[in-house]
């Protein structure tokens, strides 16, 4: 019940993320609240964070009022959180080392929790992969010890998912980027929901339910530094203009402020042989989007030579 794909695990079968597993009839976790499967490291501030563009802790160059001291936290770091498995199975796949969930590394959370809490100069912590939404308790668990350990000090909890979580888990998620400064990112990658179960497996209902969710719940406790972005991957052939807009319309529909980024895509895993996102392609999306939405951002521009 941790994702929206609420998998009933058959013998010898394992979950759709891979990290449950039926042995011969017996149920068996590859993580749990107490070890995860998951990779961290450091990432230097400003990092190439999808909401760098707005965040505080990245330039700000699109929000540029949200960015008092733009670039303030150069020589400081973002705990970048690794999860292995996904409840998607992208045929575009940017992460697909995540897969692997068989040879992952384990971490017990005190071992994470540390790496925040004894470095100074951390000052963000974001959860990525993959996706964090299978492994959500040890995610919460490690962030609130995190800041009962480095109170005193800067520091945001941020997420990237594909918003298909547990919804109850995905409102505490959300309240600790609310309450730290943090934001939560949804890859919203398509609008029809055919069009994401032929390119992830999964059709995506419960990612815009959440979006929605959260926006109700906490967007205008915090409107000035928005606590709630999309990103939206421009697939050649498959995410076209439309696609665009009707998602810009839903975001909309909430509120035309939240802001959007559309992302150059980049040939990987299964879908090696498409092209890199076309300047045209990236234009008429840009368009599409920017006639519901006021803060409309590319990213990945050096795929595209708009650097």
């Amino acid at each position: 019940m941790l994702c929206s794909n609420e998998c009933r695990v058959g013998k010898d079968e394992t979950s759709f993320c891979g990290l449950r597993v039926n042995s011969r009839g017996r149920f068996r976790p590859l993580c749990n609240a107490e070890e995860a499967r998951v990779h961290s490291y450091l990432d230097p501030l400003p990092t190439n964070c999808c909401s760098s563009w707005f965040c505080p802790a990245g330039t700000g160059a699109g929000y540029p009022r949200y960015a008092a001291r733009p670039s303030a936290e150069y020589g400081y770091f973002n705990l970048s959180v690794f999860f292995y498995g996904c409840g998607f199975d992208c045929l575009f796949c940017q992460n697909a080392s995540h897969k692997n969930v068989a040879a992952s590394p384990r971490k017990p959370r005190e071992e994470l929790v540390r790496e925040a809490a004894e470095n100074p100069r951390v000052s963000c912590v974001c959860y990525f992969g993959g996706g964090p939404e299978p492994q959500l308790p040890y995610a919460l668990k490690a962030s609130n010890e995190m800041l009962e350990r480095v109170q005193g000090r800067i520091f945001r909890v941020c997420w990237e998912w594909n918003g298909c979580g547990n919804a109850r888990l995905a409102e505490q998620a959300a309240e600790l980027s609310l309450r730290t400064g943090g934001n939560v990112k949804f890859d919203l990658k398509a609008f029809d929901p055919n069009l994401s179960l032929a390119l992830s497996g999964v059709p995506n209902r419960q990612a815009f339910r959440n979006f929605q969710m959260i926006y109700d719940k906490f967007y205008m406790e915090r409107p000035s530094l928005p606590v709630l972005t999309a990103t939206t991957l421009l697939v050649p052939g498959y995410v076209d203009a439309g696609e665009v807009e009707a998602i810009a319309r839903f975001i909309a529909e909430l509120n035309p402020e939240i802001p959007y980024s559309l992302l150059a895509f980049y040939p990987r895993f299964q879908m090696c042989d498409l092209p890199t996102t076309s300047r045209k392609q990236a234009r008429e999306c840009y368009e599409a989007a920017s006639r519901h939405l006021r803060r409309v951002n590319i990213g990945n521009r050096q795929l595209i030579g708009l650097l």
